[in-house]
């Protein structure tokens, strides 16, 4: 959460021509219920299994760019699954700098809605820990902390472009 994921995706599906699927997106649009609607009915477990299915289903797909959840890559197999289907990308960001983009948008992110200042930054530091050995299986670890202008997204996208382009080489 708050890496860069629908930004830099959706720009870098723009560059090469791709489609791009937002992962929460798609999950909402097809069961036509929010995510927080989906934990609340299902938990997280429930949510996680839906998921996976979907995860499946649109890695499928062919010419897409797919920006999953920050938690998509740390249940299953779906890591093994992502880095198979293609270039998979850490988006690596610090915990400091993912606090400062999540703060205003805790409303609409069903595992941050409650969480106070400190509460937020603890729990992203904690949620780093314990995935980071997941993240770090990604094909490409890509820095996106300086993401602060125009131009540094368009020289991140080209970057990715070409990382990306030499994986599948």
């Amino acid at each position: 959460m708050g890496s860069g994921k629908s930004t830099l995706g959706l720009r870098l599906a723009q560059k090469t021509g791709l489609s791009f699927i937002d992962l929460d997106h798609y999950i909402e649009t097809r069961f036509q219920k929010t995510i927080n609607e989906i934990f609340a009915e299902k938990g997280e477990a429930g949510f996680r299994t839906i998921e996976q299915k979907i995860l499946r289903e649109v890695g499928e797909f062919e010419d897409v760019i797919i920006a999953t959840g920050g938690g998509t890559p740390c249940f299953f197999d779906n890591i093994d699954y992502m880095n198979r289907q293609g270039c998979c990308i850490y988006l690596q960001t610090t915990p400091q700098t993912l606090f400062e983009r999540l703060k205003h948008a805790r409303s609409s992110r069903p595992l941050l809605k409650d969480k106070t200042d400190p509460e937020l930054l603890d729990f992203i530091k904690e949620n780093l820990a314990r995935r980071e050995d997941k993240y770090k299986q990604s094909s490409v670890i890509f820095d996106t902390g300086k993401l602060e202008s125009h131009e540094a997204i368009e020289k991140a996208v080209d970057r990715l472009y070409e990382l990306c382009n030499d994986i599948e080489s």
